[in-house]
């Protein structure tokens, strides 16, 4: 079949009805995806040409219909990725050779599994990645990298030519837990006590929480988040990658997939974080602090979410990137994908040998985080 493509630097030039329908028909689409989060990350200019992030994306149309689409960068650094490649580009730096710019598909600062080669069915998905592949031929870059595909992406990646890298991130399960105490009773008897511990600490420093949908989130609201947001960048010594012209866009045009928790201490506020969730799963995304209160970014960023999942009967609460303690809170370790192509045969080469060994590395990180699952294995010992 013949298609159509094009490569848009807008999503308007796609519209959004035309996107939003193509997101819909994948499987298990996520709200980072949508056109209204990737727009207003375009047009707040957090990821756009300027600040590193060259929208190219590619569409294909059969017809009058939007066939299949890839969200593509051309980045000029590896910030805001969280698959991290800088050993790469320092290898290319020291034998004199350019690692930037790269193409990169990915959603801009959310290291979130989600579909990538997007189409109607599989022969457009097929176009889709011999276009992709031309374009990484025809472009001259050093390298193409494409972050947190599904398994199955990943796996057409692989047998179209790109090297697979694995990762690992922690997610939380919610089969159907009543209350917040009934997750609790699942864990073991020292988990249980530590969250209990944390949880009293907040409330003994007269810390109040509360959670604000989207839809009751005022633009009084979304200053404070980017004040607490933009503070805790700011004492890690580090440059915030978005700002409040993106959080005010997204709070106006996805209301439905965002939540904000408060906290706040003698009626001023202390600290703030938002999620991004759908029916079925919990993205945890941001969070920041004005001043110190101990335990308070676990209760923030961590409990009262759970709390909200087991509310609203949400199945996974997906906790970003990277996080070894996320599992002393029940959180389990779960895989992650991203395919990688590199134009210089040595390099790539070099690279596929690093990949195998970092593979099995992997394999044995996983096989000992669940050795330490938190969970009890006898449900009758409290």
């Amino acid at each position: 079949m013949n298609y159509r493509t094009h490569i848009v630097s807008s999503l308007a030039e796609v519209g959004q009805p035309a996107w939003d329908t193509l997101v819909a028909r994948q499987d298990k689409p996520n709200p980072f995806l949508s056109y209204a989060f990737l727009h207003a990350l375009h047009e707040s200019g957090s990821a756009s040409e300027e600040s590193g992030w060259q929208p190219q994306f590619i569409v294909l149309y059969d017809g009058a219909e939007l066939a299949a689409a890839l969200p593509l960068y051309v980045k000029s650094h590896s910030y805001g990725e969280y698959v991290f490649d800088w050993a790469w580009a320092d290898a290319y730096h020291r034998n004199g050779f350019e690692y930037y710019p790269k193409l990169l598909s990915a959603i801009p600062f959310t290291p979130v599994t989600g579909p990538r080669l997007m189409a109607v069915d599989a022969a457009a998905r097929a176009a889709l990645i011999d276009v992709l592949r031309a374009t990484q031929q025809a472009s001259g870059v050093s390298s193409t990298h494409i972050l947190y595909p599904p398994e199955a992406e990943a796996q057409q990646l692989a047998e179209a030519g790109y090297m697979l890298r694995s990762g690992v991130q922690f997610h939380w399960l919610n089969p159907g837990y009543r209350d917040f105490d009934e997750f609790l009773a699942t864990l073991e008897r020292k988990k249980r006590k530590n969250i209990n511990a944390e949880r009293r600490k907040v409330h003994e420093a007269g810390v109040v929480l509360r959670r604000v949908r989207g839809i009751d989130v005022t633009e009084a609201d979304w200053r404070l988040f980017n004040r607490c947001y933009r503070h805790t960048y700011r004492d890690h010594h580090s440059t915030p990658y978005l700002n409040l012209d993106f959080f005010l866009r997204i709070g106006r045009t996805m209301p439905d997939n965002i939540l904000l928790v408060i906290a706040e201490r003698d009626g001023e506020p202390v600290a703030s974080s938002m999620v991004i969730h759908n029916q079925d799963t919990l993205f945890g995304r941001y969070w920041g602090e004005l001043e110190h209160v101990p335990c308070l970014h676990f209760e923030t960023a961590y409990y009262q979410p759970l709390e909200f999942c087991i509310e609203q009967k949400i199945a996974v609460f997906e906790g970003g990137a990277q996080g070894e303690h996320k599992m002393a809170r029940g959180f389990l370790p779960t895989r992650t994908w991203s395919a990688h192509w590199l134009a210089h045969e040595a390099f790539a080469d070099a690279i596929e040998r690093f990949l195998e060994r970092e593979s099995g590395g992997i394999e044995a990180y996983i096989d000992e985080l669940n050795d330490r699952n938190p969970f009890r294995t006898d449900p009758k010992i409290v």
